[in-house]
């Protein structure tokens, strides 16, 4: 794949590295996203989809919002209906998922669409236009605020936080087991690249990282630290007064996302739809990710007064939440043989297990304040109870 031109981040970032002697890969990463107006989610142009690097799950079929819509409608039913509740969608990119959702609500629970607000949160503030057209149709229900405003707890919201591949895309700290103990991997400047060097963990942080997850990890082994993930639950779970969190996401719980078979982390680069594994090319042009730990955003949120109630893969999430009538629905409808076939197929992508979207895609719902909760995700859907 071809270089595209990086010159003015890759310039930055090198002129920080020569006047502090090196970066972690964690300061590294967050500008080549973040960086305002250079990085690669606070910079104009299309991420998501045919035209950009990488397909979400709500880019799939506008189903997977519907279910998502059908299991906020039941949080709002076990809640006892509050006035006043708000769908917070944190890294709403193009508003599709948002507008998906709000869809559905409107058409599946008319008294809590009624007087429901969605509130968007997303790094580029560009975006907001984009949002703002797709959820045209919503407009007396919209609001904004900013990652800052969620970050320092400012929000006081009763209702669903809701994020669709948002914590794959958040700085992590790069770190490798070595016979000295752990270290952690810093970035020095090698005339106009970048070069890795191993160097005292920058934070006592990250060693407890892995104490609190109780993992160790092997010998030579490299592996991410995902601080920016349990500090971003950290200020969702600030904000939320009473209700729920819902996260989606690719990953795993510790003991398997850390296990032997991961030797070299998780971390890779998408551009067009191709996958990169160096991430020092294309600076600010192309995404960064790596999976996520669950079992520290499960316990993060415990410390925070978040309580798990319901981890799982996508496939049983969407089952759970009605997927089999969804698809009966669709089947119903008077379209040609083509359109049917189009949908099976891409339920079938958000379904399929062994490596799919159905299975490498994990579900993760917590509460707050809210009193054994009769969720949707806690039905045995093989049997519909």
């Amino acid at each position: 794949m071809e270089n595209a031109d990086d010159t003015a981040l890759r310039a930055l970032l090198l002129e920080r590295i020569n006047e502090k002697g090196s970066i972690t890969f964690a300061e590294f990463m967050a500008a080549c996203l973040y960086e305002p107006g250079l990085g690669y989610y606070t910079s104009a142009g299309r991420k998501v989809g045919a035209e950009g690097d990488f397909y979400t799950s709500s880019n799939v079929h506008r189903v997977f919002g519907r279910l998502i819509a059908r299991e906020i409608a039941r949080m709002w039913q076990s809640m006892g209906r509050p006035a006043g509740f708000q769908v917070v969608e944190a890294g709403a990119g193009n508003g599709r998922l948002a507008a998906d959702v709000m869809d559905a609500l409107a058409e599946i629970e008319p008294s809590l669409y009624a007087t429901v607000t969605c509130r968007l949160i997303e790094a580029e503030p560009t975006l907001a236009e984009t949002q703002r057209t797709m959820l045209h149709a919503h407009e007396s229900h919209l609001a904004w605020s900013t990652p800052a405003e969620l970050s320092s707890g400012a929000l006081s919201i009763t209702g669903c936080f809701l994020s669709n591949e948002l914590i794959d895309a958040l700085p992590i700290h790069l770190v490798e087991m070595t016979s000295d103990g752990l270290c952690e991997v810093m970035l020095t400047a090698d005339e106009n690249s970048f070069r890795e060097e191993l160097g005292p963990l920058s934070t006592p942080e990250l060693q407890r990282y892995f104490e609190r997850i109780g993992v160790k990890l092997s010998l030579g082994q490299r592996a991410e630290v995902h601080l920016a993930a349990d500090g971003w639950l950290q200020g969702v779970a600030a904000s939320l007064a009473r209700g729920f969190v819902i996260t989606i996401d690719y990953g795993y719980l510790a003991p398997e996302l850390y296990g032997n078979m991961r030797m070299n982390g998780t971390l890779l680069c998408y551009y067009r739809h191709q996958v990169e594994e160096d991430p020092y090319i294309r600076v600010g042009l192309q995404d960064i990710t790596t999976h996520v730990d669950f079992t520290s955003l499960i316990a993060t949120g415990e410390a925070a007064g978040l309580q798990k109630v319901w981890y799982g893969e996508q496939y049983r999430f969407l089952m759970a939440a009605g997927m089999m009538e969804e698809m009966m629905a669709l089947e119903s409808r008077p379209v040609s043989e083509g359109e049917r076939l189009k949908d099976r197929l891409a339920l079938k992508k958000l379904m399929l297990p062994d490596g799919g979207m159905g299975d490498t895609f994990k579900v993760l719902v917590q509460s707050r304040n809210v009193d054994a909760p009769d969720l949707l995700c806690l039905r045995d859907w093989t049997t519909g109870y």
